[in-house]
């Protein structure tokens, strides 16, 4: 078949389909945004229908840019946006209400009702998560709840839950398969990482009836194959992974002490903990790294809502930038003498502070403070903020932090300015790939190496390749009064909320 693999990326705001070679290398890609709702402030939700949409449109148009038949592909990875809560009828396969969105902040009255019970240890001992609204469990409670006769139809076995990658499955396979993988499960808040199960104590606390949830397997797993009609050739579905998990896998961080940022819509970043749950004393979360032929990694992860998020804020909330990349260039030109702050809590502020309430300010700003203060407040309160995880991650694993190389991902990682300002501030190495499509990458070798057409493990790492490393050029002085200010921001943005 010559090794080509079909990828889908359905992220946040857009959906990817890129088609690697057996070289794993790029052969044809396509993506297409979909829209956003926000019915209400802090509601963030997707039209599945939409994205269902979006999926078939950038795979047909992958595989004609690759010049080649959908038979010529041995095998389909999936990662997706994690959290993200999609019901369906098990018949008819509609949604029952729209996709409530991983960023979604409306049950953060339920979850701090549920802490108030004292059941935050409880979950957090089982998931290794916290009780926030970030997490799926509230969410699909929040939909049995207020859809009417949805709690009734699923006590009966009527309708499905899943994340995106679920309910992509069950829609490629034409319903035939309903599974999740264990690093979506674990992103749910009912399933349990040490057990590798569905928790009964945590489904019955959240009242979500076990018949509406899917099989979980292993990353590299037999998924389905695809239903014909959809591409004129049955696929098998090989590989399936949350994104950030993805990205790990991408990049090769398959040994303990590994770590990598992803700089999407949010940015997330994971250090690999090897066979050891790692409980943090920090407010980060414990996961599933990946598990493979039945074998759990963990790692530790932090979770910033908001990274490139804010760059789409300049462009089309201040609309102060025409395009994405123009961020970089207006930052250079900012007044060095401004320290502006910006934090960006649009949607509350996750690792490590986890408050729902608290909403974005900007501090710092005088009479001259303009477009070009704003870009480079942006671009560093993304740095700003993977310092603030670094520092939790270094208290909590065995370092003392002067081993860190981080690598890292995503469409930020692009502009050689904000990289160097985040290796500035980590005082860190910063490494970026070759191939910077690494989420797609790691699902692509999920689902290339089941297959059998792709390497292994040991030799996919060797593979992985640096365009560059960016190292600290800025004085210490300077680094820990930018820390300073950062610090005092997120301080009196806490006491705000």
């Amino acid at each position: 078949m010559g090794g080509y693999i079909l990828a889908i990326d359905q992220g946040t705001t857009s959906t990817r389909a890129i088609v690697f070679d057996g070289k794993q290398q790029v052969a044809g890609v396509s993506q297409k945004e979909f829209n956003q709702h926000f019915p209400k402030s802090g509601w963030v939700e997707h039209d599945p229908e939409e994205i269902w949409d979006t999926v078939l449109f950038t795979i047909t148009q992958a595989i004609e840019k690759a010049g080649i038949a959908a038979s010529d592909i041995a095998a389909i990875g999936i990662t997706n946006q994690r959290e993200t809560v999609v019901v369906w009828d098990r018949e008819s396969g509609k949604p029952i209400h729209n996709a409530i969105v991983w960023q979604d902040r409306r049950t953060a009255s339920f979850c701090d009702k549920l802490k108030k019970q004292g059941l935050e240890k409880t979950f957090t001992k089982k998931t290794g998560l916290l009780l926030d609204p970030y997490f799926s469990g509230t969410k699909l409670n929040w939909l049995l709840t207020n859809v009417k006769g949805a709690q009734a139809r699923a006590a009966k076995g009527e309708l499905c839950f899943g994340t995106v990658d679920t309910f992509l499955i069950w829609r490629l396979t034409g319903g035939k398969s309903f599974a999740t993988d264990a690093t979506n499960a674990s992103r749910t808040l009912i399933y349990n990482i040490v057990d590798n199960r569905w928790d009964d104590e945590l489904t019955d606390i959240l009242r979500i009836p076990r018949a509406m949830l899917p099989e979980v397997k292993d990353c590299a797993a037999d998924f389905g194959v695809t239903d014909p009609s959809l591409f004129g050739a049955a696929i098998p579905i090989l590989g399936v992974a949350g994104d950030q998990q993805a990205a790990t896998i991408g990049q090769a961080c398959f040994k303990p002490g590994m770590l990598k940022s992803t700089y999407g819509t949010g940015c997330f970043a994971l250090l690999n903990t090897g066979k050891d749950i790692v409980r943090s004393k920090n407010r980060l979360l414990t996961t599933i790294a990946y598990r493979l032929d039945g074998k759990t990694t963990y790692a530790l992860e932090g979770s910033i809502f908001v990274a490139g998020a804010a760059v789409q804020w300049l462009r089309d909330g201040l609309k102060v930038i025409k395009a994405a990349p123009d961020t970089g260039t207006l930052a250079e030109r900012a007044d060095p003498t401004q320290e502006v702050y910006l934090v960006p809590a649009f949607t509350g502020l996750g690792a490590p502070h986890w408050d729902p309430d608290a909403r974005g300010a900007i501090y710092g700003m005088t009479r001259n403070t303009g477009p070009a203060e704003f870009a480079r407040a942006a671009l560093e309160s993304v740095c700003y903020q993977t310092r603030d995880l670094l520092d939790a991650m270094h208290r909590d694993w065995r370092s003392n932090g002067k081993d860190t190389v981080l690598r890292v991902d995503g469409g930020m990682v692009a502009s050689d300015w904000t990289m160097q300002r985040l290796s500035d501030l980590l005082d860190a190495p910063v490494d970026r790939p070759v191939i910077l499509e690494t989420t797609a990458l790691g699902v692509a070798w999920l689902a290339g190496s089941r297959a059998g057409v792709w390497p292994n493990q040991e030799e996919f790492a060797k593979s992985w390749a640096r365009d560059r490393r960016f190292e600290p050029k800025m004085d210490g002085a300077t680094r820990k009064g930018k820390l300073k200010g950062w610090r005092s921001a997120v301080k009196r943005t806490l006491m705000a909320a």
